[in-house]
């Protein structure tokens, strides 16, 4: 059996030290802010979350890039010409190109070396719900499970896969263009908090309202204790946030709390992602019976 790598991209929000565990070869997508494009790495090395988030905060907008056909035809080539297969997963297809550019990447790739096997594969996830995904792929090649049987883990298990998330700055989905002047100062006014999901085709869908954070956090808590596998407390959640450390305790005790959980893998929401959601945002992603 040859030898093979995960690869994925920036998106999956996985830190340098989970990366580094699982072995992972992650892709950089970019982000502009004030004309200065700079790349998404797990280390952060161009931008720190504190300072992006600083930004952030100040009402500076920040634009993104997926990544290039040709940077994913580089590291797929990198690899194949060093006798290894690759298993790709990617942020959803349905809100980047980035998926797409991988397959072409692949193709190409493909036609040159067709002794290699690159499989690319649609995570239909953001974030560290994509991160979550990988990671687990990453222990299941640990195991000694062959590419084959790892992607068809991923196939299964992706859409069983729970995102669950919050946004807590309106004012920011205004400015970004994805919320009406109105609906951003009722909703701020009256504290107002949309939860919302990734849905079964990868798209970001708003579910329901909550008044005020706490109620929106305990609604993602909720949908765990309604949609998730049991026993909950067996699971390994993880949980991404735009620079909101307390929301990430209160929803932490409530896991415990409800349901026994304790092996909780929280960390930030990388500058692409943080481009869309603004400070404040938190993610809950878990497996259950249906997304």
């Amino acid at each position: 059996m040859r030898d093979y790598v995960i690869m994925t991209d920036s998106c999956c929000d996985l830190n340098a030290a989970e990366v580094a565990e699982s072995e992972l070869v992650v892709l950089p997508l970019s982000f502009t802010m004030e004309g200065v494009t700079r790349h998404d790495t797990p280390d952060h090395a161009e931008m720190t979350l504190e300072q992006y988030y600083k930004y952030i905060r100040a009402g500076v907008l920040s634009t993104t890039s997926a990544v290039s056909v040709g940077d994913f035809s580089d590291a797929m080539r990198e690899r194949v010409e060093s006798g290894r297969d690759i298993l790709c997963v990617n942020f959803s297809s349905a809100l980047s190109t980035t998926y797409q550019s991988a397959v072409i990447a692949a193709e190409e790739l493909n036609a040159e070396h067709p002794e290699a096997k690159i499989i690319v594969i649609d995570s239909l996830a953001a974030s560290r719900g994509q991160g979550m995904l990988v990671w687990y792929a990453a222990k299941e090649k640990k195991k000694g499970k062959s590419i084959d049987e790892v992607a068809d883990w991923v196939r299964e298990m992706a859409p069983h896969q729970n995102h669950w998330f919050t946004v807590a700055d309106l004012n920011h989905l205004r400015r970004g263009g994805r919320l009406n002047m109105t609906s951003a100062v009722v909703g701020t006014v009256l504290s107002i908090k949309p939860v919302m999901h990734c849905d079964a085709e990868g798209k970001l869908t708003p579910v329901s309202k909550a008044r005020g954070m706490k109620q929106a956090l305990t609604e993602l808590v909720n949908k765990m204790d309604e949609l998730g596998t049991r026993p909950l407390e067996d699971q390994t959640v993880f949980i991404c946030h735009a620079d909101a450390p307390d929301s990430v305790e209160f929803v932490k005790g409530l896991l415990k709390e409800r349901f026994g959980v304790t092996d909780v893998h929280a960390d930030y929401i990388g500058p692409v992602i943080g481009s869309h959601t603004g400070a404040g945002t938190l993610g809950l992603f878990f497996f259950g019976s249906e997304r």
